[in-house]
């Protein structure tokens, strides 16, 4: 994902009468910017009646609706990388031991989708804010990237470490991408008004001019000691704050840089592709004596999906007349 992001962007804070120039928006939006003279890039994203919109399809307990938020957060900050709108990005974090043993957010075309699988008797032991491992225990973190134009997929694959998913993330970057990156995401509730969430992802670009050395060999180069510091200043409330846009947040973190350049906002929505005629389809591929095995004494076959909570039916007859 070294080079997904396009774009020439404008300067932060620049504008006819030097006010800050405004993005559409300050929830449901991503937004990319450079920071040329660190060679750093970055990304902010905020969540609102999109996250919502997927945590309703679910009535998950607090501690799991939290992670979720995050997920998604964190989905939207990398999926929104991809070059080409056909493009997909899914997070995948599985393991064993723990209260989740399954976690799957995935983006494509400024749609996201999500949902966890977990045992409430196990979270009901667990302590009230559970701890990484408490959630997980051992497990691993996998993030794909499948780029449809081209054809090409990568996936990098590390163990689920950190005291946070944020952290998790980090050292995903760190061991699969060898990048240097700094990963913050914060939620909030505000009870029936709905969950925000938001996240920040800065990262040192791998290479620099022709014949400079190249930058992932040196987690400790003195440009990303600087520009990290910087991000590290952020706070959870700031990420969450609808009244505060994105690009003034840009500007906030690294206004002492001489140049800070914002790419245009991506808006983000709910968007599962899941529908009656494309389950119908996928079942009609399957041979005859095999939907009959699928279907129950009415004869119909129940197919779920896990993302929105919605159930299927297609009635063999249905099947047979098609």
């Amino acid at each position: 994902m070294t080079d997904n992001l396009e774009g020439n962007g404008h300067r932060a804070g620049e504008g006819e009468t030097g006010r800050m120039l405004s993005v559409s928006g300050t929830v449901d939006t991503v937004l990319g910017f450079t920071i040329p003279g660190r060679h750093a890039r970055g990304r902010l994203a905020r969540l609102g009646p999109a996250l919502d919109s997927i945590l309703a399809a679910h009535d998950y307990p607090p501690a799991i609706s939290q992670l979720l938020a995050e997920a998604l957060v964190l989905t939207a900050l990398l999926g929104s990388t991809l070059k080409h709108k056909e493009g997909q990005l899914t997070l995948q974090a599985q393991a064993e031991g723990g209260v989740i043993d399954l976690l799957v957010c995935d983006y494509r075309g400024g749609e996201m989708r999500g949902y966890v699988r977990h045992d409430p008797a196990r979270l009901a032991e667990a302590p009230v804010s559970p701890s990484l491992f408490a959630l997980f225990g051992k497990g691993y973190l996998a993030i794909t990237f499948d780029q449809a134009v081209s054809g090409e997929r990568y996936q990098g694959i590390v163990p689920l470490e950190g005291g946070s998913l944020a952290e998790a993330a980090e050292s995903y970057f760190s061991q699969s991408e060898q990048i240097p990156s700094l990963v913050r995401l914060a939620t909030v509730s505000n009870g029936d008004a709905g969950h925000v969430a938001g996240g920040l992802m800065l990262q040192h670009l791998p290479e620099g001019e022709e014949g400079r050395e190249r930058l992932h060999t040196r987690l400790d180069h003195p440009e990303w000691e600087h520009v990290a510091a910087l991000a590290t200043t952020v706070k959870p409330e700031e990420l969450t704050d609808p009244a505060l846009t994105l690009e003034a947040l840009a500007w906030r973190l690294f206004n002492e840089e001489e140049e800070v350049r914002v790419l245009p906002a991506i808006s983000v929505a709910r968007g599962c592709r899941c529908n009656p005629q494309h389950t119908r389809d996928v079942i009609s591929r399957f041979p005859p004596e095999e939907q009959a095995a699928m279907a129950d004494e009415d004869g119909l076959i129940h197919v779920d999906c896990e993302f929105c909570s919605r159930r299927f039916s297609i009635a063999l007859s249905d099947l047979v007349a098609a």
